[in-house]
């Protein structure tokens, strides 16, 4: 799928995220190279489950790549989504290798693994700090969520720190609504903390592909052809 936004991060940019994403705590301190860079990319980052990733998803990247002329999106598949307690959830390793499957022929699309560990809850406040902590050099760090998960935002971990950590950009869906009012009352000034994009409309979401597999029926045009043949070649969702 080729990329409508204004392409690739420089190199040592990109070196420097990408080696944050792959190996967390593991980068190389050393890279003078990355010293001399005073540039400051848009970076997007799409948390979630991606149980498994589907259209929906790559479209809201692109269009939130476009939209907001960002140099990178990462992809961050949650090992231990901590909304989702006690619920059935496939195996980070198909859930990463999927991804990748998924995102591979768009060069701004990245899959990492920073937020794959299946032992603890895997909180949005903690994947920023790491990511900050990380980047030698001011990013611009754009955190790319639903309406619902907007909406809902007063159960997320210290959602206050996260408002101040970086900007929250929510995907608008037709079936969600949300009372800017109410956000106001619990987070003074959340409005200009928040960017809200229309998409194209399609309500696809992991639940309804989950349960199309289970019962028999066609996901094609729901999901990429490459991440079909993976469900099928591990018989996953049966």
């Amino acid at each position: 799928m080729p990329s409508d936004a204004t392409g690739p991060l420089p190199d040592p940019i990109l070196h420097h995220f990408h080696a944050v994403m792959q190996v967390p705590g593991d980068w190389n301190e050393s890279d003078s190279a990355l010293d001399a860079v005073s540039l400051r990319p848009r970076l997007g980052v799409f948390g979630g489950t991606f149980d498994p990733i589907h259209v929906g998803h790559l479209l809201l990247a692109q269009e939130a790549a476009f939209r907001l002329q960002l140099h990178g999106v990462y992809f961050l598949p949650a090992g231990c989504p901590p909304h989702k307690p006690g619920q059935p959830i496939t195996p980070i390793e198909h859930r990463l290798a999927m991804a990748q499957i998924a995102t591979q022929d768009n060069p701004i699309f990245h899959v990492g693994h920073v937020d794959a560990a299946a032992d603890r809850p895997s909180f949005t406040v903690r994947l920023m700090e790491h990511i900050q902590n990380r980047l030698r050099h001011p990013a611009e760090i754009n955190f790319l969520m639903g309406m619902d998960s907007l909406r809902d935002l007063h159960t997320w971990h210290e959602p206050e720190t996260l408002l101040r950590q970086c900007r929250l950009i929510a995907l608008a869906r037709p079936s969600v609504e949300i009372s800017w009012s109410s956000l106001e009352r619990r987070f003074p000034g959340i409005r200009n903390r928040v960017t809200v994009l229309e998409m194209p409309e399609m309500d696809v979401s992991g639940i309804n592909v989950r349960d199309r597999l289970k019962s028999h029926r066609p996901i094609r045009y729901l999901v990429p052809p490459q991440v079909i043949q993976y469900i099928d070649a591990h018989g996953l969702y049966a």
